[in-house]
């Protein structure tokens, strides 16, 4: 999938997100477990997009590396890091494909971007691709959309926004597959050198699955499930929870 445009639209569409939830929810885990990696440990950011999470990563110290798919959104990413001043070493490879990048103390794919993975097989071989990656007691976390939040938060739902420079249309339909949903959004773009709006269509596809399945596939993987909890809360989910957490370790 190319996200095109999206890519540019991305960090204003989601000025809102809990970023530092994210960094606070790892740092919180890494000390709970009492994870090896010295005063910086090794993270590496999959599906890390246009680098809102590599970079305050970063700049808290940890030593990043971010992998995503879309060339556009790595070079948001890159302009973005070479702004804040940290290094950044970032990959185009699909999170079920990757190869090389060494070794890692925390692997972390978050913001639901394992939900755009088509396939159970895409899945299960990206999560095989983290086990190898992590050093031994190294700790995976992953968020999904839980099934409330695909069947309920999302299928059949319009969503708007109608600011200045940028404007959407999304709306949200079932998917094919049991627990998927298809988002086709429409966004207006101010042009302000020409003193109009130009439109940009986007498809995007996203799937979930239960809760044991998942930690099924972890434990087939090579991981020890630690917790699933939800919503950036060390707390089982609710059965309204909208995002799951996975935080497993690599055995040794």
């Amino acid at each position: 999938m190319s996200y095109q445009q999206f890519a540019y639209l991305y960090d204003e569409l989601m000025k809102d997100a809990p970023y530092d939830e994210w960094v606070r929810f790892v740092r919180d885990i890494l000390q709970k477990y009492q994870v090896e990696g010295g005063p910086r440990p090794r993270l590496l950011d999959v599906a890390c997009g246009t680098g809102e999470l590599s970079v305050r990563f970063a700049t808290d110290g940890f030593q990043v590396t971010g992998v995503d798919l879309s060339e556009d959104m790595l070079a948001v990413a890159q302009a973005k890091a070479e702004e804040a001043g940290v290094r950044i070493p970032f990959f185009q490879q699909n999170m079920a494909e990757m190869e090389g990048q060494g070794t890692f103390d925390v692997i972390g794919i978050f913001c639901d971007s394992l939900n755009y993975l088509e396939t159970e097989a895409e899945v299960i071989a990206t999560f095989s691709n983290v086990q190898q990656r992590l050093n031994d007691g190294g700790i995976f976390v992953v968020d999904v959309h839980s099934l409330y939040k695909i069947n309920e938060g999302f299928i059949n739902q319009t969503f708007t926004l109608n600011e200045e420079k940028v404007s959407y249309i999304w709306n949200s339909f079932p998917g094919e597959a049991p627990n998927s949903v298809e988002h086709e959004l429409s966004f207006f773009v101010l042009d302000e050198r020409l003193g109009k709006y130009d439109r940009f269509d986007e498809l995007h596809f996203q799937r979930t699955y239960t809760v044991q399945q998942y930690e099924a596939w972890l434990l087939e993987a090579g991981f020890e499930v630690l917790e699933v909890c939800a919503d950036f809360e060390q707390k089982p989910p609710e059965p309204d929870s909208e995002r799951i957490f996975f935080v497993a370790r690599k055995n040794k």
